[in-house]
């Protein structure tokens, strides 16, 4: 009998010692993705109120993306992007770009305006 006792006391302690840790854990962990999520939010907002080039957005897609979806943007490791704008909204396709979504693509730190270049470019494919 003592030893269920002290088992329960035991439990006791251990509850009183991890609770506030675990409260602390799951209330940095909510703030943290709440501010991550605001960070992109804000990011997407201000990209898709900037004019993009596609001079620019061609340029950039030469430097980053062609490796794996191909010169023509026609896919080789990556998927054909030529109608990418019809199948994906722009919000979907940044954050496709910024977070590498699908494996086993990267995700870009791209400033805003050089993301919406490189929307201006997929647009015009």
């Amino acid at each position: 009998m003592t030893t269920s006792s002290s088992s329960a006391v035991e439990k006791t302690l251990k509850m009183k010692i991890w609770n506030p840790f675990f409260i602390t854990f799951m209330i940095f962990l909510i703030l943290g993705v709440f501010f991550y999520l605001e960070e992109n939010n804000t990011y997407i907002i201000k990209t898709l109120e900037l004019k993009g080039s596609v001079k620019e957005g061609d340029t950039i897609f030469k430097m980053n993306c062609v490796g794996c979806h191909g010169i023509t943007a026609r896919g080789l490791v990556g998927p054909d992007l030529r109608s990418i704008t019809r199948s994906l909204n722009d919000t979907k396709i940044i954050k496709q770009v910024i977070e590498g979504l699908t494996p086993p693509m990267p995700s870009f730190e791209i400033e805003p305006q050089n993301m919406s270049n490189l929307l201006t470019y997929l647009h015009s494919l």
